[in-house]
């Protein structure tokens, strides 16, 4: 059978599919694992005759969609918050991987031109953090201590304040989206550009590795929650500009539903950040080397393995459960 064929005689039933799946149509567990039985006959079929059409990774859109339907009807009540981490968001972060991936090349590219933008222009650190900010880190490093200034409040008053700041950063990276992603690639911008010169500011007075070890205690999960959020920016924006084969409208609700899920999985790495760098940044010259290498290894590789490797592990696992045709 021709593509063009396949999709003319089934066209009726998958716009039926997405009706199920995120329109207001009501179904019951068992209608709903007949429609999923359906559309992966049909997503074999295309898989099989048609492997690279755009029609392939629509069905398995799809598929996956109303995978996540059926299992919420499940009587999972009890563990329904720990689904949510454990299986909900990481096949949404794999569905949605490349915005990940692209918002980590933005990321990069935009630390670059902060760090050569500090180097060749000797005004440019003070243009983006102040002159108060750059003079009482300068008489900091002075005294001996480049991070002192994370003792400048108390440890609970510098969490509360912190986490707060840090959470709104995230809503304006993510919500800025709406604006066709522009938005989230500015303010991206700015922060990864303040980022650069930040860092290569304590370069240039030669205590990089002093902020670095004060510094990326808190920063490694509070940065990498940033660049996700700016990820889940990237797929509200995309959701309007490529709605491929939904209305405009149904696009932005899918794709704010997802980026939603994905953002909220970030609260939880924000707000450890701001615990650390209220209550144990201010230590980190203080405390043996090992142990600041150690609190930035661990966080480091706790939020990668969580965004980066577990998505591919579920999808994996999910994938070993489709049904056999």
């Amino acid at each position: 059978m021709r593509e063009v064929a396949f999709i003319k005689q089934n066209k009726e039933k998958w716009l039926d599919f997405e009706q199920a799946i995120f329109g207001k149509s009501k179904k019951n567990p068992d209608e709903m694992a007949s429609l999923y039985i359906h559309l992966i006959n049909d997503l074999s079929y295309a898989q099989t005759y048609y492997p690279k059409s755009k029609i392939v990774t629509y069905l398995n859109y799809l598929a996956s969609q109303l995978y996540q339907k059926i299992y919420k009807t499940k009587r999972v009540e009890k563990n329904r918050f720990l689904a949510f981490f454990t299986t909900e968001v990481p096949l949404i972060v794999y569905q949605y991987r490349r915005y990940v991936l692209y918002a980590f090349l933005l990321f990069f590219c935009f630390l670059t031109i902060g760090v050569v933008s500090a180097k060749y222009d000797t005004h440019f650190v003070r243009s983006i953090l102040g002159d108060d900010y750059v003079n009482q880190t300068l008489e900091n490093i002075k005294d001996g201590n480049p991070v002192a200034i994370y003792k400048s409040s108390g440890s609970l008053q510098s969490f509360v304040g912190i986490t707060l700041h840090n959470i709104e950063v995230g809503v304006k990276s993510y919500i800025y989206g709406i604006f066709l992603g522009f938005g989230t690639f500015l303010y991206l911008f700015y922060n990864c550009i303040m980022l650069g010169s930040f860092q290569y500011f304590f370069y240039e007075q030669n205590v990089f590795w002093e902020s670095v070890r004060g510094i990326w205690i808190h920063g490694s999960m509070e940065i990498f929650a940033m660049i996700i959020e700016a990820g889940c920016g990237l797929i509200l924006g995309a959701s309007i500009l490529f709605p491929r084969t939904f209305s405009r409208i149904n696009s932005l609700k899918i794709g704010f539903k997802d980026s939603f899920k994905i953002f909220l999985s970030t609260l939880p790495f924000t707000i450890a950040a701001g615990f650390l760098e209220g209550f144990v940044t201010r230590y980190a010259l203080e405390m043996p080397k090992w142990l600041g290498i150690t609190i930035i290894l661990s966080t480091l590789s706790l939020i990668s393995f969580y965004y980066l490797v577990y998505p591919f592990m579920v999808n994996r696992m999910y994938n070993k459960n489709l049904p056999t045709l």
